[in-house]
C-alpha cells in the first residue's frame, strides 16, 4: 500500500481522486495540500510520517507551483518520489523542471491522458521504486524549451532582470539603474546583476565574477548563450548542439 500526499487546488477533483485512489487498493492517502506551500509545509513540519510518494498538480493556488514545491520538498526529503500531473502547455513550467535537476523517483504526465485512478496508480508505484517517465508530448515540449533557451539568454532570465541587464548593456552604472528604475536601495541592482550572472553562469569562479558585467553585456547584444572556457575562450551552441569556438571578430 503506498503511503500518498495528495496535491491539487481544486476540491472537487481532490476528493475524487482520493475516493478513486484508495479504492484501487494499492493506495492509502496520507494527507491533501490545495497549494505548494501546504505540501511543503506538511511533508517538512506537520507529517509524523512521510509519504512513499508525492502526487501532484503543476499548476497550484498560492506563490509556489507544483515543480517548485517539489524542490523545496526534496531540500528535506531528498529524492523523494514524485508523480506530476498537468493539463497546462506553459514554457514556464517546462523551464522550472528543467531548472529542477530532477533525475529520478519521478514521472510528469499530462493529466487529460492519465486522470483516472487505474492509471496513476502504476506511475505512482514505479516512482517510488526509482523509476522516471516522462509523457512524449511533454518530452517534446521540454526540449523546444531547452533549444529556445540555449539560444535565446533573456528567456532565462526574469522581467526585473531583463530591465537591468537592458541598462548595464547601455553602460550604466548600478546608481544610475537605481534612480532609473526606481530602486529605493541601490544594492537591489548588486542582488539582481549576480541572479543575472548565476542564469547564465557567469559567476562560477572569482575569475569569472571579475569580467561577468562585461561578458553580460556580451550576451545581451548577441542575443546568444556565450561560455568561456578557463582560459577565457568563448565558444556558443550550434545547431547540432556543440559548443564551437568563437573568434574575436564575432564577438562583436
Amino acid at each position: 500500500m503506498l503511503k500518498t500526499l495528495l496535491v491539487e487546488d481544486n476540491d472537487v477533483l481532490r476528493r475524487a481522486m482520493r475516493t478513486g485512489l484508495e479504492a484501487t487498493g494499492q493506495v492509502q492517502v496520507l494527507g491533501e495540500a490545495a497549494s505548494g506551500e501546504e505540501a511543503v509545509e506538511w511533508c517538512t513540519r506537520t507529517c509524523q510520517v512521510s509519504p512513499d510518494v508525492i502526487l501532484m498538480d503543476v499548476r497550484l493556488a498560492g506563490e509556489m507551483n507544483g515543480i517548485q514545491a517539489a524542490v523545496a520538498i526534496r531540500r528535506e526529503l531528498p529524492r523523494m518520489p514524485l508523480v506530476f500531473y498537468s493539463i497546462q502547455d506553459d514554457d514556464a513550467y517546462y523551464r522550472d523542471f528543467l531548472r529542477s535537476g530532477i533525475l529520478s523517483h519521478y514521472a510528469y504526465v499530462r493529466k487529460s491522458n492519465y486522470l483516472l485512478p487505474a492509471s496513476i496508480a502504476p506511475l505512482l508505484r514505479d516512482a517510488a521504486a526509482g523509476r522516471s517517465f516522462i509523457d512524449p508530448e511533454i518530452e517534446t515540449r521540454v526540449q523546444e524549451v531547452r533549444h529556445r533557451d540555449e539560444y535565446d539568454p533573456l528567456a532565462l532570465l526574469e522581467p526585473n532582470e531583463r530591465e537591468v541587464v537592458a541598462l548595464v548593456a547601455q553602460g550604466m552604472t548600478n546608481e544610475q539603474i537605481a534612480e532609473r528604475l526606481g530602486f529605493h536601495d541601490k544594492r537591489a541592482v548588486s542582488r539582481t546583476n549576480g541572479q543575472i550572472y548565476a542564469a547564465w553562469r557567469l559567476n562560477e569562479t572569482p575569475t569569472d565574477e571579475k569580467v561577468a558585467r562585461t561578458r553580460a553585456v556580451i550576451i545581451y547584444h548577441r542575443r546568444q548563450l556565450v561560455m568561456w572556457d578557463e582560459d577565457g575562450t568563448p565558444r556558443v551552441m550550434n545547431q547540432q548542439g556543440e559548443w564551437i569556438v568563437l573568434d574575436g571578430e564575432q564577438l562583436t
